[in-house]
């Protein structure tokens, strides 16, 4: 007789969550320190090569905050780091990426290409759309309670 084993997938939770998230973040870090930029300034950086106009320090505090939930004085200081890095550049009340400040982004994002596919190459497009579907949930939930506790 010919049995199967039955194969149990883990079940997604904040453990797993945590897990997943850190070990692509340490894959990210790892490539960030070999261009001198840390993970708060890359996501900075990011929030302002990606708006369509220069911005406001406030608000690219609010969209870093929205974001990695971190203090607004600590993500003040990395737009100050950003400056001195002359990644950043002050336009009157405004902050704009410099061409420096692209063009290091277009180097971690070639960097990191090849790295993203082999991790994520190979999941079904269902499995996507459905760890999808459910972490937007779980973060639009930890958006709420983390929104209660601090009004």
């Amino acid at each position: 007789m010919t049995t199967t084993a039955s194969i149990t997938a883990p079940v997604a939770d904040a453990r797993a969550l945590g897990l997943a998230h850190y070990a692509a973040r340490g894959v990210l870090e790892h490539v960030l320190a070999r261009h001198g930029i840390t993970f708060q300034q890359q996501i900075a950086l990011r929030a302002a090569v990606s708006a369509d106009a220069p911005q406001a320090p406030d608000d690219l505090v609010t969209q870093v905050r929205g974001s990695l939930k971190a203090d607004p004085a600590d993500i003040h200081a990395t737009l100050d780091e950003l400056l001195a890095k002359r990644l950043l550049v002050a336009d009157g009340a405004y902050l704009r990426p410099t061409d420096a400040g692209r063009e290091l982004l277009a180097a971690i994002g070639a960097e990191t290409a090849p790295v993203t596919a082999r991790i994520w190459g190979g999941i079904p497009a269902e499995d996507l759309a459905a760890a999808g579907r459910v972490l937007s949930l779980v973060a639009e939930r930890a958006n709420a309670e983390l929104a209660a506790l601090t009004t």
